[in-house]
């Protein structure tokens, strides 16, 4: 571990003063778009995977080693409709969610590849739109909770350890960092445990490597009880995570943009940093799909940034390319969320969130 404190990355500067003049831009869903490809199991093969003894369509991580191409062409499709932030391919590009595919072996190169694969769309639409344009590696919740017994009737057990999840976190976060990225994404946080695994894999990191990364942490919302799948509330959640001290913090998938409503205003008057929010294209409809149109999601998140909640917004899943435009465009003139004053009060948590003031 290096000597000194960790230094923040050479981007930090300018992603913090692009928060600070407006409200920034994210993508939207990768998945959404790769599913509109219609691509068959032979193109997620590729040459090089073509043997592989296990199916390989939907591992749709792999795609930025087998059809990158593919991957840079959706990138910059989403820094043409305005997105300032796109994040990398790597959503379950973890040894706990790629031994599904049994290609745990090939985590740090899938990493790597993908974080190149963003940053070379970031770099080139930097010079096409004449604006600086960033990467944020996408750290997925795994498909594990440490929380949670998998088994109703042994409460006791656990598929995965703490020390499992701080293993995958870091051989992931060290080959995003590696690949060349802005800031590191824990997202679609359903279980804080998972997520504090990851904080501190992230910790480790910046001590490794003696720099640190911006860390944006954005939990989900299971449903109208205002809970994560662990049971905590938005607030209790806050207080587990802001020891970490998060560049951002925010809201994405599970819901659409209206039911997020009374969480986000919760948490954009908790949190000390900068606030994001991405919600899913509207509720799953009996298809499986999101019927929600760009305009509709834009109305939504207009009115958050109007009401001054916002420093990040885009989208989940069901957003297209035409969602980011239409939301870019709806908060264009709004002034982002300022940051608070430090609070002085002590921030406890449970299931519930305590604060002494």
């Amino acid at each position: 571990m290096s000597a000194a404190s960790p230094t923040p990355a050479p981007s930090t500067a300018a992603l913090r003063a692009l928060l600070e003049r407006r409200i920034a831009v994210l993508d939207g869903a990768m998945g959404t778009m790769i599913q509109a490809r219609s691509l068959t199991e032979a193109d997620f093969r590729g040459d090089r995977f073509r043997d592989h003894a296990h199916d390989l369509r939907g591992n749709n991580d792999l795609l930025s080693l087998t059809q990158p191409a593919v991957i840079e062409e959706i990138h910059a499709a989403y820094f043409d409709a305005g997105a300032d932030l796109i994040e990398t391919n790597t959503f379950n590009a973890n040894a706990i969610s790629q031994a599904d595919y049994h290609l745990q072996a090939i985590v740090p190169e899938l990493n790597r590849a993908a974080a190149e694969v963003a940053r070379r769309a970031a770099d080139r639409a930097t010079q096409r739109l004449g604006r600086p344009c960033f990467v944020a590696g996408a750290l997925g919740p795994t498909n594990r909770t440490a929380s949670l017994s998998p088994d109703v009737n042994r409460p006791d057990f656990r598929a995965v350890t703490f020390d499992d999840l701080v293993a995958a976190y870091l051989e992931q976060a060290r080959a995003l960092a590696a690949g060349g990225v802005d800031a590191l994404l824990v997202e679609t946080i359903f279980d804080t445990l998972n997520a504090k695994a990851a904080l501190f894999a992230l910790e480790l990191l910046a001590d490794e490597t003696g720099v640190r990364l911006p860390v944006m942490i954005s939990v989900t919302i299971t449903d109208a009880s205002g809970r994560t799948l662990s049971g905590q509330t938005v607030s209790a959640f806050y207080h587990s995570i802001r020891h970490a001290q998060p560049f951002s913090v925010g809201l994405n998938c599970a819901l659409g943009g209206a039911q997020m409503r009374p969480y986000l205003e919760e948490l954009a008057g908790l949190a000390e940093g900068f606030v994001s929010c991405y919600p899913n294209a509207g509720l799953p409809n009996a298809f499986g799909g999101y019927d929600e149109t760009p305009a509709d999601m834009a109305a939504v998140l207009g009115d958050f940034a109007a009401q001054g909640w916002l420093n990040v917004v885009g989208g989940c899943c069901g957003s297209t390319p035409a969602h980011i435009a239409a939301i870019a465009a709806a908060v264009r003139a709004h002034a982002p969320r300022p940051l608070p004053a430090p609070p002085t009060a002590l921030r406890l948590s449970g299931l519930e969130a305590l604060t002494v003031a």
